[in-house]
């Protein structure tokens, strides 16, 4: 949820920060204060355009930064790499706020104390800088990140639920069809895969061809020689010896010689050789009958010599093992032969042996024989069908939920003042007759409203004023809200009481407080029916500049309001006065706002005129 938003220097707000409440928050005001400029800096840290013309006059920079507080569950998901998939796919099944923590790891940044932080800086100049978490980032990751934290329901942010990608998205949460989807994603990708391999074999031509042919005889070439990993390190090593074959036979022999004579010719030694000195005093200190260092010190003596012994033992396997001319003529001319692989595929043999595994793969599918074709396409009829078989179950759930979803909205609307309005979720089979699948499932889904009776049912979007398309997009929160819930989410409503009064007011401000039970809600209104609800309210109110700052124009505050203060606010939303009639109204409303949401709380399957 959104744990506080600050501002500084955007529009006429100087400085602002807003903590709303887990529940509903009311911001209120009135016309023409500054309410529109929490939105902007909302759409800002969200990754929205930056208009310098936003930049308090006489300021060099605007900032603005949202502090999100994730669930515990959000943030455990990342660090046992159960959403590594998840930042890729919206229909994922994870919550927004587990999507978010995955995209935000993948830009470098982790959230903080269970938080995350999104700020935006736009300059007078026109520049701007987008951060996570401290660190820089695209604003395109403050938007996608966003994105799964924040939904903004105004009269140009809820546009966006006319795409038939977004009706898709938001049926399919609604369904809780994950496992169907995935079922049939996991199809899809082997299906295309396929299409994919098609595709290249029976595009190929003469150059394709050449390649074939290139990489067969490469690969006979290789065989033939058939190198072995490092084999030509190894050679090079005997090659050494047998050119240095005459200065290590004489240092070989002259090294023995002085280790132990009887390893070699004793007329090519001069004196005694190391062994015999070490065991001449050996025993010479053996003789000394007084113990302690005597004895001491033999015993290390001896250990020297059995470690000499090892050494003249390894010494002496060298004599003689040095090869002939005729191997090396032999040995120089498989280097040459492996020389020329490294050459051509190297740089090393294991590079070569490599190359050639992968050229014998591609080599398969630059075989475009008719047998080939015809195997894959046989293939493919079998993938084919399983991913169809998978798209008639997701359409089922689909077709299911979209029914449901339709009476359920509808259901509401009536009690939003849009009696007679009606929304038909239409999901039908896509009409491409030759290949109807494609990477969602077969089927072309449209939300269609009608806003009143006798009216045309209509794309969703081409036929609602902001206000009505607004109150529509609540009633279908509310239902997701219902059906799958909506934690670590915050919904923001804007223009949602336009056109509403009276009776109308009252169940706008319930159904609000209905969906605040599972998710966080801020809704902008002017009707304090709406906003007795809230759990807490925030009044934006337009000052006039000092004295000293004159040249500033125009100041907006931005306070919350309780107790007394709050009644009086409320008072001057229900009539544009404080005198005392009023304000009775406005603890009457409040009072009574109170009991009926402590008493939905209790009782949340009661009917809502109880």
């Amino acid at each position: 949820m959104l744990e506080e938003l600050d501002i500084r220097n955007l529009g006429p707000i100087r400085e602002a920060a807003i903590a709303p409440a887990a529940g509903m928050t009311a911001i209120t005001g009135e016309t023409g204060a500054g309410k529109s400029m929490l939105l902007s800096a909302i759409r800002l840290v969200s990754g929205g355009a930056a208009e310098s013309s936003r930049v308090s006059a006489g300021a060099d920079e605007a900032w603005a930064q949202a502090i999100f507080a994730l669930s515990d569950d959000a943030v455990a998901s990342e660090h046992s790499g159960d959403t590594n998939d998840a930042g890729d796919d919206a229909d994922s099944g994870f919550t927004g706020a587990a999507v978010a923590v995955a995209k935000a790891h993948d830009a470098g940044v982790d959230p903080e104390d269970g938080e995350l932080f999104l700020s935006r800086t736009v300059r007078a100049s026109g520049r701007s800088r987008a951060v996570l978490g401290g660190k820089s980032v695209p604003r395109s990751v403050l938007g996608a990140i966003a994105g799964e934290l924040v939904t903004i329901h105004g009269q140009t942010d809820q546009l966006k639920i006319a795409a038939a990608a977004r009706q898709r998205e938001f049926l399919d949460r609604v369904a809780g069809d994950e496992a169907e989807l995935a079922a049939y994603r996991k199809a899809w990708d082997a299906l295309a895969a396929m299409d994919e391999r098609l595709e290249r074999l029976r595009s190929q031509e003469s150059s394709a061809r050449q390649q074939a042919d290139y990489l067969r005889e490469s690969i006979d070439h290789i065989n033939r020689t058939d190198p072995q990993p490092g084999e030509d390190e190894e050679l090079k090593a005997r090659r050494e010896r047998i050119e240095n074959a005459a200065d290590i036979a004489q240092g070989v022999g002259s090294a023995l010689g002085a280790l132990d004579a009887s390893q070699v010719d004793v007329d090519a030694t001069d004196g005694a050789s190391a062994v015999e000195l070490i065991n001449h005093a050996v025993t010479s200190l053996r003789a000394i009958r007084v113990g302690g260092t005597f004895a001491e010190q033999a015993d290390r003596l001896e250990s020297i010599n059995a470690d000499l012994g090892d050494v003249v033992f390894a010494l002496s396997q060298e004599l003689g093992d040095e090869g002939s001319v005729e191997d090396l003529d032999q040995i120089n001319g498989r280097i040459h032969e492996l020389g020329d692989l490294t050459r051509r595929w190297g740089p090393t043999l294991a590079d070569v042996l490599a190359w050639r595994d992968k050229a014998a793969f591609d080599l398969e599918d630059l075989d475009a024989s008719p047998e080939k074709v015809a195997e894959l396409e046989s293939e493919r009829q079998t993938l084919y069908g399983a991913a169809l078989a998978a798209a008639d179950v997701l359409s089922a759930a689909r077709v299911a939920a979209a029914a449901d979803l339709g009476a359920r909205v509808t259901e509401e609307l009536g009690s939003l003042a849009m009696l007679g309005a009606s929304l038909e979720v239409r999901v039908t089979p896509r009409d491409k007759a030759d290949d109807p699948l494609g990477p969602y499932g077969r089927d072309d889904i449209a939300f269609l409203f009608t806003p009143f009776e006798g009216s045309p049912q209509l794309p969703m979007g081409k036929s609602a004023s902001g206000g009505e398309l607004s109150r529509l997009m609540l009633a279908l929160e509310l239902v997701a809200a219902d059906t799958r819930g909506g934690a670590d989410q915050t919904f923001i409503f804007d223009e949602v009481d336009a056109g509403v009064g009276g009776k109308a007011a009252v169940e706008l401000g319930k159904r609000l407080a209905r969906l605040a039970r599972s998710a966080q809600v801020i809704v902008v209104t002017h009707l304090a029916q709406v906003a007795s609800w809230a759990d807490a309210q925030f009044v934006v109110t337009k000052e006039p500049p000092d004295a000293d700052d004159d040249d500033l124009g125009v100041v907006t505050t931005i306070a919350e309001v309780n107790g007394e203060t709050r009644v009086h606010e409320i008072a001057r939303m229900l009539s544009g006065s404080e005198s005392e009639a009023s304000l009775d109204h406005a603890r009457e409303l409040l009072s009574d706002s109170r009991l009926r949401s402590r008493w939905r709380e209790l009782a949340p399957q009661a009917t809502e005129g109880g």
